[in-house]
């Protein structure tokens, strides 16, 4: 036993690796793909530097990382110089990067890209089905150790302890998380009493790199979420990580704590809404009995005893009767005096007096009438002859008497002159007495005047 050398302690054995591994190996370049890409308020940025079989924990510190101009992303490929080490305090084997290139896009980043756009041209992330709120029933598809199941259920007891949520244990990273998850689904969407109008899925995890949540980019659990008969909200990761499985659900909610904030009401929000509604009752209340109230005064104040008004009325009637009868006398002397004045005016002219008058008028007026009526007529007589001789001395009938005509043609204008006829032109010859019809056999023309 006093052969046995003393031991280490962890420290030392910690040190002499990291002084061994500094010295013998030095300065190389690796190529790799980033993941969990960390930047705390030191300034340092501590990655993982992956390949497909491997993982290489590395340390880029603030002295060193100001110099880089790559952006450094999760899923992003690059290459970076350093030296080996170990962080004596953990005994975690690293790299210390000096330097940072970029080498393209990670494969798991391209592959993401090229699945989500072969899954969003097929249709699998069209889904937007309106999820019942809340839900009677609500089933979370988690691991049943993460803080993602705790955040929810904290959530959902604080906003809404009616909620009836049930937790499907399931896992959430690794190689068995989607088929898992698949199952799972396929089973909830079995049940015939689960209501797709009254119960929707929860699919939940916390936050990690683009290698832990790998698990939710699988093809066919999106596809399995596409045709879930039940609605699917997903809350995978933080705020940042968008997974196939965000796109093919109804609804995403950036982390699990605002999943569980989108499902169901707030209790607090509820009763302040129902404590401003109980406040607006009672003041409408109190305003609607104010009105009613001075309402009721106003009818009561209007409101008189029948007796009251029946005596009113009466009151009314009875200055009513006077007025009428007040205006009956009066115009019943009105009446009598325009009598009276007639009467006055009818003795002062009686009818028989007039009469009188007016036959004595009416005799003398036939009297005048007998004398002037012979000497209107001699005198009318007179000249209505003085009239007809005139009439007679100008009248070519008196000119036809003495053996003269007068020709007229067919239209009955008179004929003045033989230009104006035509042989066989009928004409009539108006005489003193009667008329001729005549047809002209010649048309002679005289030479003037003188042989007229």
């Amino acid at each position: 036993m006093s052969d046995t050398p003393a031991p280490l302690s962890v420290s030392q054995l910690n040190r002499q690796a990291r002084l061994l591994l500094e010295r013998d190996f030095g300065d190389c370049w690796v190529e790799g793909e980033l993941s969990g890409v960390s930047r705390p308020a030191s300034g340092h940025v501590y990655f993982t530097l992956k390949d497909a079989e491997a993982q290489l924990r590395c340390a880029l510190f603030r002295t060193r990382a100001r110099f880089v101009a790559a952006p450094m992303r999760d899923g992003d490929r690059v290459k970076v110089r350093g030296r080996l080490s170990i962080f004596e305090p953990r005994g975690d084997y690293q790299l210390i990067v000096e330097a940072v290139q970029a080498s393209g896009e990670g494969e798991l980043l391209a592959a993401y890209q090229r699945l989500k756009t072969q899954l969003e041209a097929e249709g699998v992330f069209a889904n937007a089905r309106q999820l019942p709120y809340p839900p009677r029933h609500l089933l979370i598809l988690s691991s049943p150790s993460g803080a993602a199941i705790r955040d929810v259920l904290a959530v959902l007891a604080a906003r809404w302890p009616l909620a009836r949520p049930t937790l499907i244990p399931v896992p959430v990273q690794g190689r068995e998380a989607a088929p898992s998850l698949i199952r799972a689904l396929a089973l909830l969407n079995r049940q015939a009493n689960l209501d797709p109008a009254r119960d929707a899925i929860l699919i939940t995890r916390g936050g990690g790199s683009l290698e832990d949540l790998w698990a939710f980019n699988d093809e066919h659990l999106a596809r399995a979420i596409f045709h879930s008969r039940l609605p699917v909200m997903s809350a995978v990761g933080h705020e940042v990580d968008l997974t196939l499985a965000d796109f093919a659900a109804d609804v995403r909610a950036p982390t699990p704590s605002a999943a569980a904030e989108q499902l169901v009401p707030d209790q607090a929000d509820l009763r302040r809404r129902l404590g401003q509604w109980d406040a607006r009752l009672v003041r409408a209340q109190r305003a609607r009995l104010d009105r009613e109230g001075q309402r009721l005064d106003h009818l009561r104040a209007r409101l008189r005893h029948p007796g009251e008004r029946l005596a009113t009325q009466r009151q009314a009637l009875e200055q009513l009767r006077a007025r009428l009868h007040r205006a009956m006398q009066r115009r019943l002397e009105h009446e009598r005096h325009r009598e009276g004045q007639l009467a006055r005016r009818l003795a002062a002219h009686p009818p028989h007096r007039q009469l009188r008058r007016a036959r004595e008028r009416l005799e003398a007026a036939r009297r005048r009438l007998g004398t002037a009526m012979p000497r209107e007529l001699a005198r009318h007589r007179e000249r209505f002859g003085g009239v007809i001789r005139e009439l007679q001395a100008v009248s070519p009938l008196a000119v036809l008497g003495r053996g003269y005509a007068i020709l007229e043609d067919e239209a009955h204008r008179v004929v003045r002159r033989a230009a104006e006829t035509r042989p066989g032109q009928r004409l009539g010859a108006r005489l003193g007495e009667g008329r001729l019809d005549l047809e002209v056999t010649a048309v002679h023309q005289d030479a003037g005047p003188a042989s007229r």
